[in-house]
């Protein structure tokens, strides 16, 4: 079956025959058919249903979704779907790499060294305290995502389920299923997860949350301190929980952080240097408690080794050397976001954008959206790499825009959510 997936011999959504059928017909015990579809699920390559029985998923674990819901930007379009951050506000690199440089070169770290810079742990340490995380030990992962991947697979098994942010970060929704794990949603307002849907998905047995605390992706949303007692409330309740909190907004927000960490029994928060610094430092410093660390440390350990030292001094290097304003990085992105909400909302199409780089719009129907936005030269980002059962919407990137970008591209999204109405605002 699984050659079968892959070759496109089974296609995606195709009925897989009942199981008693199937070991029928191979002559075989029917428990060794139900391990053999048992397998399939943790590899995600299939799903199950109950009596409407198994069949292929519509996307294979394995494969991205910016693989299968792409925008190709035509020449001459402006591409405002990647997500990534304004160049100009990113600091030169040079001198935090020299820096780092010449101190490897009187003393290089070797095999057997810590795995976490003292320089980067000192920085990180003073910065986590003044926004309230527990204190705790401390680790570094290769970026915010590979931290959270080696969080979950720390502490679950294929099958096990994880609330999640809907709509919410595509690399996320696809890492959960290559686990082997369900995805259970919860809707987002701009306050963060709704804590009535984050309840609900305990209930239902999420045996991890995962929380977006500013800047969320797409929809920048940002935890709020009325929502996070309300979240804390819910998680107390469920004490076993792990609890994943993701701080990717971490320099280009202005927004204070409001943390859940401590809730629950294990816990982690993942900061990370991408969306501040530049997505090529794939430095994120990871916190929680000590059995969780300790697993991802260990495991890490065995695989990879550390992350390079190099890119953590750096990163320290930026850090103490204060190569990034936040304030300015936050009011830069804050212009732009809101500059562009008032646009769309003067030209009758509600918008969100609380915080960070991306303003989520809804749309009635994605794919003509996207198509016509195309045509009017913006590529946008479908809302389908963002969503498990939200309604659909797009998803504009705010880092390429100027002032002088915010009302045309207002008039192409209000044109294209309503087709056949031509309307020009000055």
């Amino acid at each position: 079956m699984e050659r079968g997936i892959g070759s496109g011999d089974l296609a995606p959504g195709q009925l897989l025959p009942p199981q008693r059928e199937l070991a029928a017909s191979l002559g075989v015990n029917p428990n060794t058919v139900a391990a053999a579809y048992r397998t399939l699920r943790e590899r995600g390559l299939i799903e199950t249903a109950g009596r409407r029985g198994s069949r292929v998923r519509h996307r294979p674990a394995s494969t991205s979704r910016d693989d299968t819901v792409r925008v190709h930007v035509p020449p001459g379009a402006r591409d405002i779907s990647d997500g990534n951050p304004d160049p100009a506000l990113l600091p030169p690199l040079g001198p935090a790499l020299a820096a780092a440089g010449e101190r490897f070169a009187t003393a290089p770290p070797m095999y057997g060294a810590p795995p976490v810079s003292e320089r980067l742990a000192a920085a990180a340490r003073a910065e986590l305290a003044a926004d309230g995380v527990q204190d705790a030990p401390l680790t570094v992962a290769s970026g915010s995502l590979d931290a959270i991947e080696r969080v979950l697979a720390a502490h679950l098994r294929p099958g096990d389920a994880v609330a999640v942010e809907d709509p919410g970060w595509g690399s996320l929704l696809d890492l959960v299923p290559a686990l082997g794990l369900r995805a259970l949603p919860m809707t987002v307002d701009d306050e963060g997860p709704l804590p009535g849907d984050a309840e609900h998905a305990l209930e239902r047995g999420a045996r991890a949350l995962v929380v977006t605390a500013r800047a969320q992706n797409p929809t920048g949303a940002a935890v709020t301190a009325q929502r996070a007692a309300a979240l804390r409330a819910v998680l107390a309740a469920h004490p076993q929980t792990l609890l994943i909190e993701d701080d990717h907004g971490h320099h280009i927000v202005d927004l204070p952080l409001h943390t859940l960490t401590g809730a629950t029994r294990h816990w982690a928060f993942v900061r990370s240097a991408a969306k501040a610094y530049g997505p090529d430092l794939r430095v994120a410093v990871l916190t929680g408690d000590e059995l969780t660390v300790d697993r991802v440390g260990g495991r890490h350990r065995l695989g990879p080794g550390w992350v390079s030292h190099l890119l953590q001094e750096t990163v320290a290097g930026l850090w103490h050397g204060g190569a990034v304003d936040p304030v300015a990085v936050a009011a830069s992105y804050g212009r732009r976001r809101e500059a562009l909400l008032a646009a769309l909302a003067d030209r009758g199409v509600t918008a969100r954008g609380r915080s960070g780089m991306n303003v989520w719009v809804p749309a009635p129907e994605e794919t003509g959206a996207v198509t016509r936005l195309l045509t009017a030269g913006w590529a946008v980002g479908p809302g389908a790499r963002f969503r498990l059962a939200s309604p659909p919407g797009i998803r504009l990137t705010v880092s390429p825009l100027g002032p002088a970008d915010i009302a045309p591209l207002a008039d192409a999204v209000a044109a294209a959510l309503t087709p056949g109405a031509v309307r020009r605002y000055d």
